[in-house]
């Protein structure tokens, strides 16, 4: 899940503890492996990058994200990887990239129209005439964030044997198409717990194709499973592989 918190150091240390590597990943690795120049945008602990490199990747891979800590942790494991602090409007890319890349649902902190448009115009003028912008979000359908409740805790040890507790609560009611909910993290050895607060928003493939489109960028795949599967109504994703066109 996107959010916020994990620009603390000691919960970017956590990340992939929380989030280990699953079938998401996998449908990544492929498509970054297929692809000579990739820039991964919303990159965290750059274990994507990382594990494409260790399985032999030979082009240029660069990772952008944000959150300094995030990067932190990438660097400490990742060599022969660019790691660039700031998001898509921190440099002018200039057509350098044959594949883009947004996992882990970041997509959906863009939750202002402007800043939609202003996302994926940077990753068209970063992709080569033909290259492919490949990115998830959860399906509106699926109404994933009806499962985000305080009594669906977990508990999960960090590398430095750190025991803290998550959990998530959704502020009430939900109205169009943005979500916004706590995420809580606790330790009995903090003082207090630390809470971020966040807004998603859950764009349906009509509304993505209308931004694409405005883009430059038309889809080529949609899938509403990491195994290829259609989507569907009620698909927990909607994962679009979309190809650079015309300049925009």
């Amino acid at each position: 899940m996107v959010d916020r918190s994990f620009a603390d150091l000691s919960l970017a240390a956590l990340y992939d503890t929380l989030n280990p590597w699953g079938p998401g990943d996998d449908f990544y690795l492929g498509v970054v492996q297929s692809a000579d120049a990739v820039l991964d945008v919303g990159c965290g602990t750059g274990r994507l990058l990382r594990r494409a490199r260790d399985d032999g990747h030979a082009g240029r891979l660069v990772g952008l994200d944000p959150a300094a800590a995030m990067l932190v942790q990438a660097r400490r494991h990742g060599s022969g990887v660019d790691w660039v602090l700031g998001d898509l409007r921190t440099r002018d890319w200039g057509a350098e990239f044959d594949l883009v890349v947004m996992t882990g649902h970041a997509f959906q902190v863009l939750v202002r129209d402007e800043e939609v448009r202003e996302a994926l115009h940077a990753v068209h003028e970063a992709l080569r005439p033909g290259g492919r912008f490949v990115f998830e979000t959860r399906n509106p359908g699926a109404r994933a964030w009806e499962t985000w409740t305080p009594e669906r805790v977990r508990e999960v040890n960090g590398p430095d044997g750190l025991q803290v507790r998550v959990w998530h609560d959704v502020e009430r009611p939900v109205l169009g198409d943005r979500v916004t909910f706590t995420e809580t993290f606790d330790s009995g050895t903090w003082k207090r717990p630390r809470v971020s607060r966040t807004t998603l928003r859950f764009l349906d493939p009509d509304a993505l194709d209308a931004f694409l489109h405005e883009a430059g960028l038309t889809v080529v795949d949609r899938y509403g499973h990491w195994e290829r599967g259609p989507l569907t109504s009620t698909s927990p994703e909607i994962i679009t592989v979309a190809e650079a066109t015309g300049r925009s």
